[in-house]
């Protein structure tokens, strides 16, 4: 069974920063960013291949950055410029194969979520 564990939420003033992991348990060819804030659907935010290609939604797009150590099986998230609309629980999601997208159905792994609140 793959293990994901993020750390690193907070909260924050508008326009800050924080930096988000997640370490697996092992080697994962597709991980993501996804995002859910109360009474609203889990949103991806961001995904990375272990080839480094990555994809951003459009709302964080400039702003956010995903990048992955292979070596330490670990993603991170570095958010800048944080405006409250981006307030809610984050969650790592990993799979092994297939096509990398934002789809949350198609990942098999999660991780427990590690909220984020901004505040204006």
């Amino acid at each position: 069974q793959v293990q994901l564990v993020e750390s690193g939420g907070g909260s924050v003033q508008d326009g800050g920063r924080l930096i988000l992991s997640c370490t697996a348990s092992k080697a994962l060819y597709c991980m993501a960013w996804f995002r859910q804030a109360p009474g609203t659907e889990r949103e991806g935010v961001a995904y990375i291949t272990s080839g480094g290609s990555t994809s951003y939604v459009a709302s964080v797009k400039g702003r956010f950055t995903i990048s992955r150590d292979n070596a330490k099986n670990t993603l991170y998230l570095e958010m800048s410029s944080l405006q409250p609309e981006d307030t809610g629980m984050y969650y790592c999601a990993a799979r092994t194969g297939g096509y990398c997208n934002m789809a949350p159905h198609a990942f098999t792994y999660w991780g427990q979520g590690t909220q984020v609140t901004v505040s204006s």
